[in-house]
């Protein structure tokens, strides 16, 4: 006995090609020819090809029996997405550790779907089910329902315990496209939640001094009035994040970094040169990254006026080209000497910063001369009468010393000046000359005996990627607002983020263009639903020259003409 199926051959990269079957049909002794016969009518029509010498007893031949678009939805971006999340390995890597038992086929589907939406329509999980239901077309997956969107959610961040998920999403990719992690770049940032109060501590925390994870804290996007979490986050030099990590909101950036040396010495990476900003360089955290072999590369703060600072400055030495618009000097001190400092000058910032100081000088040299003909005339105010004389020269008096204060405390200009016992305020030349040697300049240090200073110097600057990761996390994949309030529930919201970042970074860093530009094209591939009589059919759009050389960069094959095939 046989059985008949409409099917097309998939192209596998790694092997031969793979029959998937689109429509079963059934039973060959039981099949219904005529209605095939009429469907496959209804396709010429619509295909604008012949359809036969029985075309006039074919339904869609017939008045008002044609084909009609019912459905039309975007399919291009949720295809590179899926495409990339199969080919990276990551729904084998989430079932290796939740199990497939935990972690079926329609609860990856919904988790995929969940990362999908953070990269092409970011929106509440409410809303996002009603996304995938309505509105795009997900491979896979017809529809979801809020409940299945927490669900996954929950399965997800219950599993990353000691980041067991990400961990195994990271080697899975890192093997695929040979990352090199010999270089880690990281960073910290906080995102602030719309609401009044932090929280309460946990009944359980009560009297143990421990606080809820929605805390008030120093704020990086400048809301110190609202409950924040802080974010860190770890980046190869190419960009691809390898772990991201969550701290209440009141956590000082001095106090991660340890735990963050050990999360990921305990991934054992090998020989890793961990590089952070100034934020992190106190001396404790840099010893620490030196355990276990490990090094660091770290930018030094030039204004705390520590000696090993004053004498590096004033080492006298020739700096070499590395780029047009980097010089850089390296120095070593007799009471370092297991520490490299590298020298950094930029010509041309060093430019604009004179002509933004000269500017501000030139603002307060004039300040000054008005406030000083303030004063010569209240020196030499005469008035007809004694009490309207002081009656007079009290008002200008305080009109004087509102001005001055106003000067002091001006944000731009009063750092540059000084005041004199008798209470005038003058230019403080001392802080200028300091300020003129430090111009287009910046200190970095290093553990590693093998880096030249050129690139340490150049791995330093590509701490951006990880200020660039933090910065297409809040306004591409849209981070905030955070609609959810429970512990575990901001760690998967902060997780799925995660997923989505690495798959974008993974479409850019192969096709070379941005994820916006990359979103925008795809989204002009949709999925078209056409039904008529004989039943319906879901087919693709052409593809234009520009997507198909995306999905050719991506190493990724187009999506079959007809995806879904539902005879009457």
């Amino acid at each position: 006995m046989r059985y008949v199926s409409i099917a097309h051959n998939e192209r596998n990269p790694g092997g031969p090609s793979v029959a998937k079957v689109l429509l079963p049909l059934g039973r060959e002794d039981r099949l219904d020819v005529a209605g095939l016969r009429r469907l496959v009518g209804s396709i010429n029509r619509y295909l604008g090809e012949d359809a036969g010498s029985d075309a006039g007893a074919q339904v869609g031949a017939e008045p008002g029996g044609g084909l009609s678009i019912t459905e039309s939805r975007p399919a291009g971006g949720a295809w590179l997405l899926d495409g990339l999340w199969q080919q990276l390995g990551i729904a084998t890597a989430l079932r290796e550790v939740l199990g497939s038992r935990r972690f079926g086929t329609e609860v990856e589907r919904v988790a995929f779907a969940l990362v999908a939406n953070r990269a092409l329509a970011p929106s509440s999980k409410l809303a996002a089910a009603e996304w995938i239901t309505h509105d795009v077309a997900i491979p896979g997956l017809a529809e979801a329902t809020d409940d299945q969107a927490y669900r996954a959610m929950d399965l997800l961040i219950e599993a990353d315990t000691d980041a067991k998920i990400q961990e195994a999403v990271f080697f899975a990719v890192a093997n695929l496209l040979n990352l090199e992690v010999d270089l880690l770049f990281f960073d910290t940032t906080s995102t602030y939640f719309e609401r009044d109060t932090e929280d309460p501590p946990a009944p359980e925390a009560e009297g143990s001094g421990e606080a809820g994870f929605r805390r008030y804290g120093h704020s990086k996007d400048s809301r110190p009035d609202l409950p924040q979490i802080i974010i860190g986050l770890a980046v190869t030099r190419e960009g691809i994040p390898v772990r991201v990590w969550c701290w209440p909101g009141n956590t000082n950036d001095q106090a991660v970094l340890p735990q963050v040396k050990d999360d990921l010495r305990a991934w054992r990476l090998g020989r890793v040169v961990t590089v952070v900003d100034r934020g992190f360089s106190s001396a404790a955290n840099l010893d620490y990254l030196r355990r276990a072999g490990g090094h660091f590369i770290a930018g030094e703060r030039m204004r705390a006026g520590t000696p090993h600072v004053e004498e590096v400055l004033t080492r006298q030495g020739r700096y070499r080209e590395v780029r047009d618009n980097l010089r850089v000097k390296e120095v070593r001190l007799n009471s370092a000497p297991e520490l490299r400092w590298v020298l950094c000058h930029n010509p041309g910032e060093a430019d604009r910063q004179a002509a933004q100081r000269e500017a501000a000088l030139e603002r307060i040299r004039g300040e000054l001369a008005r406030i000083a003909a303030g004063r010569s005339r209240l020196t030499t105010t005469k008035a007809t009468s004694a009490a309207a004389a002081a009656r007079r020269r009290e008002a200008e008096l305080a009109a004087h010393t509102r001005a001055e204060c106003a000067l002091r405390d001006h944000p731009a200009l009063g750092r540059w000046l000084r005041q004199t016992p008798s209470g005038r305020l003058i230019l403080d030349t001392t802080k200028v000359r300091a300020e003129a040697r430090l111009d287009g300049k910046y200190l970095l240090v290093t553990s590693d005996p093998d880096l030249s200073a050129e690139d340490v110097a150049l791995g330093y600057k590509n701490l951006l990627e990880a200020e660039r990761g933090f910065r297409d996390m809040k306004s591409t994949l849209e981070l905030r607002p955070v609609y959810h309030r429970l512990e575990p529930r901001i760690r998967a919201h902060v997780l799925l983020c995660w997923l989505a970042l690495l798959l974008i970074r993974v479409a850019e860093r192969r096709t070379g263009q941005t994820w916006p530009t990359l979103a925008r094209e795809l989204g002009r591939l949709h999925a078209v639903t056409l039904t008529g009589p004989t039943g319906s059919l879901t087919q693709t759009t052409e593809l234009t020259t520009a997507q198909q050389g995306i999905l050719r960069a991506c190493g990724l094959t187009p999506p079959p003409r007809i995806t879904a095939l539902h005879p009457a």
